[in-house]
This record gives C-alpha cells, structure tokens and sequence, in this order.
C-alpha cells in the first residue's frame, strides 16, 4: 500500500499535498504505467484520512492526466513515460478565456435580447473602485515624478517584479522581471511577438478556436494554418502534418471548448518543440483565475525544461476590460532579440495606471479580488446550471466543461439544425453561439453544441428564458 506522511505539508491542505505526492512519483516513475492506485475506501483507512480528501487528489491528477478510471476496476498510472525527458521537473505552488467572440455584422447595433449567452462581459459592480481609486490618489501623491517619467519600453520594473511574484506564488512559474514585456492588450502582444519569431514562419492555432487571432495573423501577412483538436485538446499530429513552427494553444481552459490538456499531450507538444530549432509555443492563460473546481491546472511554461513556451496572460478577465494591461513572458534565448530588435518600442500602457496595478498586487487586493470573484462567478454559474436542469429542458439537455473557465457548454438534443435553432431562439428573444461558430470549417461533432456565457447572465430572467428556449425546441 502506498505511504506518505504528512508533517511537512505546511499550510497545503491534504488533498493537495496528496496530490503533488502521487504526481511526484509518476513524474519519476517510482509509480510506473500502468500501476493500481488502491481503492478510495481502503487508502483513506490506511492514511487516516477522509474518502472525500482522497477522491479529490484522484480527480485532480485525473483532470490533469496523470491517472484514470476504469470502469468497476479502479485508478490506474497513465502511460507518460515516452516524453517525460522534456519536463521541466521543480516544485511550484498552486492557487485556489473565454476570449472576446468576434461580435459579426458589428456596424448594426442589435436589439438587445432578452437573455444574452453570447456575452463575456466581467460584472463592472464588483470592482473594487474604492480601492483602485484609494491607490490611484496613493500613486499621484507619492510616485508623482515618475509617473511623469518616460517608462522603461517593456514596463516598469515595480510591475514586473509585482508581476514575476505572483506569478511564482499562483501559477509556479520561476520568472524574472526582466522576461516580461507589459502591452495594452494581448493584440498587441502577437504583433510585437510575429515581428520577433518572424513572417516566414508558419503559424498554427486551434480549430475551433480564437477568432480575432486569424484577423491579426491575416493583416500581418502570416501565413497560418487551423489545426484540429481531439478529445484531449490541440492534435500533435496536425502539427506535423501541417508543418507547423509556432503555435498558439490555451492548454489550461481551451477556448471554445473548455478542454483542460492533459500531461501527456502537454508532454508531446513540448516535445514537438523541443526536437526543432525555431518551434515555439505561445501558450494563452487568459482565465486562469476561474478554474472553480479542484486545484488550478499548472502551465505549460512552468514544465517546459527546453526554453520554448512563451506565456500570455491580461488583466482584462480578472479586473475589467478597460484595464488594457497585457503581458507576455519571454523565454531567456529570445529575451536578447527582443531587446536588440524590438527594445526601440515604447511601452504602451501609461505609467498611471502601471504603478496603480503594481500597488494592487503589492498589497494584496488582487488575491483578495480574485477569491471573491471566483466564488461570486462559482454561484453564479450553479445557478445557471441548476435553472437548465429544473427545467422542461432537462431531458435534451447535457451540460459539459463546467469547471474551468467562465464558460461551460449545453449540448442539445434536438432536430432541427444550429442555424435554424439559432435563428428561432433570436426571435424569441435568447441569444447564443454555437460551437461550430468557432471553427473553421464542418466538424459533425460540434453539431448541436452551444457556448454559455454567464457572467452577464441576469439571474432574475433565467426560468422564463428557459422557458423560452423550450418553446423553440
């Protein structure tokens, strides 16, 4: 029976420090492929815990692809052992996109429906204003001349080290302030890294996936090409296939479809890169603060041994999208040609706001934002989900990627096609995107799946709106 001690865990709760025990040893293969983890039941007796702790560090290395379950037979070691070599392997803490839809036909404006699923609007009255404007007085008093002061190109260094810390302490990536590039916005940020990898490369991104990255690739002139995914995110072998160097992926919370990736297939595209010279990862973290169940997927940047992931993040999700604060973290051998080719840019954000959001961080209102955040957006979602299965659409209704992200999916079952469905909802007042509005090209499989949005979502609206969509069914 497999032992562990817990005396060391420190202020981690026991189903974490469980969790990183066990992913520890199939990382080193002291627990090899294919091995039986003992039953719930019986490794709960034996270390003195509760079934519940045990089922949880389960869940986890199962979400994250380290084990899984065979039906009426147990938890099994999966196979990781074939890229493991490309892991970065050092200890990182842990932390208790949906990207902006590219609104179609945007010169009319609509008439506003009665329920919109389509919105990824972050809720304006829970920002923390009181405090903002508490630092921004701060700063203006305080920090008058260098505001005034031109700012370093890739922003300033209080932010980036605010930026480097938090990131060490809630994502486990090891980084220094001197990575990190600060932009307004994350489309500034590829058309800063396409000039750095270069126009000659050919770029890849994710079929369904991100429609505002094509329209930046497209007026770049990139040639790019849309890569498919499986159940277990973005396919290697549409890499290869397509011959593919840089590819951008949100690994952690896939956008459309809330895949989470797993490490196997996390281990095979850090191998993909690593075998090249010229292969990078630009690797999308964009709503990493929200997964609301079970412990915070770590990034791909954070095991990449091989130096070729470049992270994105912003502060769009987290605060509010008039914050245009963006940031990228550059790995160590493209930082020197960043700075000699593209070091002449300015920084775009204004100093104003930069010292203000280093001040958030600092003093730990940005933690504290986030923890009320993800359990207002955790009820939230419940209840939008509790209203879906109360309802008569109970029975043609399956809801499915519900725990990462501020997003989930509603596959109905239904006859009629996306489109009429769509158009026949429109009518009656509820607006909502299809999968399949996110890919590229027909994909059967996305038929009759639709992306809930609902952090705009007026509660008060949801059993008539319910009602409404089962009129239309």
């Amino acid at each position: 029976m497999l032992t562990y001690t817990f005396e060391n865990r420190g202020k981690k709760s026991y189903y974490q420090h469980l969790y990183e025990q066990i992913r520890e040893d199939i990382l080193s293969e002291r627990l090899p492929a294919e091995t039986k983890l003992p039953s719930k039941r019986s490794f709960a007796k034996h270390l003195g815990l509760s079934v519940m702790t045990i089922e949880s560090a389960y869940e986890q290395l199962m979400v994250e692809g380290y084990i899984y379950s065979r039906e009426k037979r147990g938890y099994y070691v999966s196979d990781i052992s074939k890229h493991n070599q490309f892991l970065q392997k050092q200890p990182y803490q842990i932390l208790e996109k949906e990207e902006e839809k590219q609104e179609e036909n945007s010169g009319r404006k609509a008439e506003e429906p009665f329920m919109d699923f389509t919105s990824n609007r972050v809720n304006l009255d829970h920002f923390p204003m009181a405090t903002w404007s508490k630092l921004m007085r701060k700063v203006l008093s305080e920090q008058a001349s260098q505001v005034l002061s031109p700012s370093e190109p890739q922003g300033i260094w209080i932010l980036r080290k605010a930026i480097a810390h938090h990131l060490y302490h809630f994502r486990g990536m090891a980084v220094s302030p001197e990575q990190i590039v600060i932009g307004a916005g994350t489309e500034y940020l590829y058309q800063l890294l396409i000039q750095l990898l270069g126009r000659d490369k050919i770029y890849g991104m994710e079929n369904p996936g991100y429609g505002k990255l094509a329209r930046v690739y497209d007026k770049n002139n990139v040639t790019f090409r849309y890569l498919d995914l499986d159940e277990e995110g973005l396919s290697v072998d549409a890499l290869r296939r397509e011959d593919v160097q840089i590819v951008h992926t949100s690994p952690s919370h896939h956008f459309p479809t809330g895949i989470v990736m797993p490490i196997r297939r996390r281990q095979e595209l850090l191998n993909w890169a690593a075998n090249e010279p010229g292969r990078y990862i630009i690797e999308d973290d964009y709503d990493c603060e929200f997964r609301l169940s079970g412990l915070p997927i770590p990034t791909l940047q954070s095991i990449d041994g091989n130096g070729k992931v470049i992270y994105l993040n912003t502060f769009s999700k987290s605060l509010t999208p008039s914050v245009r604060i963006s940031y990228m973290v550059l790995p160590e051998e493209l930082l020197e040609t960043y700075q000699s080719q593209l070091g002449f840019y300015a920084c775009t954000v204004s100093n104003f706001e930069q010292y203000t959001l280093a001040a958030f961080l600092q003093e730990g209102y940005f933690e504290k934002h986030i923890n009320r955040m993800r359990n207002y957006y955790k009820n939230k979602r419940n209840t939008v989900i509790r209203a879906i299965r109360s309802s008569s659409l109970a029975d043609k209704a399956t809801i499915l990627e519900e725990d990462a992200g501020l997003h989930f999916l509603l596959r109905l079952d239904i006859g009629l096609s996306d489109e009429e469905l769509k158009q026949k909802l429109e009518q009656c007042g509820i607006r909502m995107n299809c999968l399949a509005d996110y890919s590229y090209y027909h994909n059967p499989y996305y038929a009759h799946m639709f992306v809930i949005n609902y952090t705009g979502v007026e509660e008060e609206r949801l059993e008539e709106a319910m009602e409404r969509i089962s009129r239309c069914l």
